[in-house]
């Protein structure tokens, strides 16, 4: 079964600037809570990467998964859809970068999910809320600080 979900956070930086952290795919260990490492295993004639290669703790264990970005929509759009996956079959979404009009963003994260395994639905639902709620979080506070 596929789960969606979308958030939206607003956050005091410009959009070039939460764009430039949402690519910059070597430092989220730093800044995004669950990962743990991240490898950019390919990347496009204007250095940004295009498959990249993440290890994540997941409810008490480690989940490796590997997405391919489309920057068709860069900088506004960063977009992604999962190509290798140890406990999801999907992990496609999408960062959108809008300009409020005052120098800062609004953001909003758009996640589609299908598991290998069928989780008990409380188990999803806080595993989708800590998915979801640490993309916006731990990006916003990069951003801002």
């Amino acid at each position: 079964m596929t789960d969606e979900a979308t958030q939206q956070i607003h956050i005091e930086a410009p959009p070039d600037q939460c764009f430039a952290i949402a690519i910059d795919f070597e430092r989220y260990p730093e800044w995004a809570g669950d990962l743990k490492s991240v490898e950019v295993l390919e990347r496009d004639d204007q250095g940004r990467g295009t498959k990249v290669r993440f290890r994540a703790g997941a409810m008490g264990q480690s989940t490796r998964y590997t997405l391919e970005y489309d920057y068709a929509e860069a900088p506004r759009v960063l977009g992604w859809i999962q190509t290798d996956g140890d406990l999801t079959r999907k992990l496609d979404g999408q960062y959108v970068f809008d300009d409020d009009g005052s120098g800062g963003t609004n953001m909003t994260y758009h996640l589609t999910v299908e598991l290998k395994v069928p989780l008990v639905s409380f188990i999803k639902r806080r595993a989708e809320a800590r998915i979801l709620g640490t993309a916006l979080r731990d990006l916003k506070a990069r951003a801002e600080s």
